[in-house]
């Protein structure tokens, strides 16, 4: 069994993965103060509230966009299942070219999520990770890894909004009846989930064209789900997208097992 961890700004998500199916997932709040050993006793508590023995953990990998958390979920991993656990960066084996100005600069999470979607649909591909940020990146024809977009996040950009003005609350991110809001909360609602929608169908719609095919398009993280409904694109949801590119690269490189 593996277990494949994402570290993202706002959570950590766990899931462990045998035999390529995903059996357990979990989240827990990122927090860059935590020790080793807090994360370690977060984990086996969320594995044996899945009923999963850590003891049949044969293999870690980790990808974070948090790097002062690295060492320490790596430790933490250690302490827990004895394991090294592999984190994805740079010199990792992925399968994919990746064509980029510094291909060594490119964030594990952006890498990871491609290889999954790669793994699940034919290329050209248009890969739409919802989080603290949102980003969206293109896959050409070929499978190669070719750039793309980031913005920022549905929640982030709404907090930002509500803690840099006066007269505009916190909002939850949900979808009022109509796009032109009659008030204020609604009105930040349309324009949170309604033209966050409309941003990704402009953005498959600009990407589609440089790549010049037609594109699958492919979405996950936290926030797709209160989003893509609302899209007029056609896009396949993929919520564990990450964690299977997590176990696909973990057996790339599995020589780095104990």
């Amino acid at each position: 069994m593996i277990l494949t961890i994402d570290v993202g700004n706002t959570n950590v998500v766990m899931g462990c993965v045998e035999d390529g199916k995903i059996v357990c997932r979990s989240r827990m709040a990122t927090n860059p103060n935590d020790l080793s050993s807090d994360y370690a006793l977060k984990m086996r508590q969320s594995l044996e509230f899945e009923n999963i023995d850590f003891r049949s953990i044969d293999g870690a990998i980790l990808s974070s966009v948090v790097p002062q958390l690295n060492l320490v979920i790596k430790t933490a991993v250690k302490k827990l299942t004895g394991l090294d656990c592999i984190v994805v960066g740079a010199g990792i084996k992925t399968g994919m070219n990746v064509k980029i100005d510094d291909p060594g600069t490119l964030a594990g999470d952006l890498i990871t999520g491609a290889v999954g979607a790669a793994a699940l649909y034919k290329p050209p591909l248009i890969v739409v990770d919802m989080g603290t940020a949102t980003t969206v990146v293109a896959i050409d024809r070929d499978g190669a890894y070719i750039g793309g977009a980031i913005v920022p996040g549905v929640k982030l950009s709404y907090s930002a909004l509500a803690s840099g003005t006066s007269l505009l609350p916190n909002i939850s991110i949900e979808a009022p009846q109509r796009c032109i809001g009659t008030n204020t909360v609604d009105s930040m609602k349309s324009g949170a989930v309604f033209g966050t929608a409309a941003m990704i169908d402009g953005m498959i719609d600009r990407m589609e064209a440089e790549l010049n095919a037609p594109v699958t398009v492919v979405a996950t993280g936290g926030l797709s789900g209160c989003i893509i409904p609302y899209c007029r694109r056609r896009i396949e949801y993929e919520p564990d997208l990450l964690l299977k590119g997590l176990a696909i690269l973990y057996q790339k490189n599995a020589k780095h097992k104990k």
